[in-house]
């Protein structure tokens, strides 16, 4: 039987213990062609502790949803920022995605900041690789943005449904690929991603 991956949580043990709130900040959408990139913070009370919240990667659909609700439910505090498709053409995928963690971190009353595998602009964090399998302040943040985008992507499927959104999320799978091809680009396409620039400059 496979063991249950549990967040450690050593870095809120820590600041817990000095009864410091702790911030973790997650993102989902980076790769994708098509969508809004989410970014999602989360702040639980001193001492919180649930084993099932976990990178949402390796969750289920349904588990996300679930503990989408738990999170919302039992945080002191969350906040959810979708980054539209014009500003990451604007600012470029990491940038945007910087800018977005840090305005989160400055808008919540954290003492310590954790984020997954990212340096904030102007505020000190402690920046963890995979920091949704070691921190429960990351792998909710991790749990809002994935339930909060898929949502979002599954309404774009019903505006363009041949592009398949409700299943693909806006990644380059072999059928978004092929539906940019038949049907070219729209308006929640990333214009500066090669295989929608690729589109444009085949129209010139």
């Amino acid at each position: 039987m496979k063991a249950k991956r549990v967040c450690p949580n050593d870095y809120e043990h820590q600041a817990w213990a000095d009864g410091k709130l702790v911030l973790g900040i997650d993102e989902a959408g980076r790769g994708p062609l098509a969508g809004p990139l989410t970014v999602a913070g989360v702040i639980f009370p001193i001492g919180y502790e649930n084993p099932e919240i976990y990178d949402s990667k390796a969750l289920s659909e349904a588990k996300r949803e679930r503990l989408f609700d738990v999170i919302q439910q039992d945080a002191l505090y969350f906040e959810i920022r979708n980054v539209s498709p014009a500003e990451i053409d604007r600012w470029n995928i990491y940038r945007a995605d910087q800018m977005a963690f840090s305005s989160i971190a400055s808008d919540l009353p954290a003492d310590v900041i954790l984020t997954d595998a990212m340096p904030l602009l102007d505020q000190a964090a402690v920046s963890l690789v995979k920091g949704d399998q070691k921190s429960i302040s990351i792998a909710a943040g991790s749990i809002l943005a994935k339930v909060t985008r898929d949502r979002i992507m599954k309404e774009y499927d019903r505006l363009y449904p041949q592009y398949g959104f409700a299943r693909n999320k806006g990644y380059p799978t072999k059928e978004h690929l092929q539906a940019i091809e038949d049907y070219g680009i729209t308006e929640i396409h990333r214009r500066s991603y090669g295989p929608v620039a690729a589109k444009q400059l085949s129209l010139f």
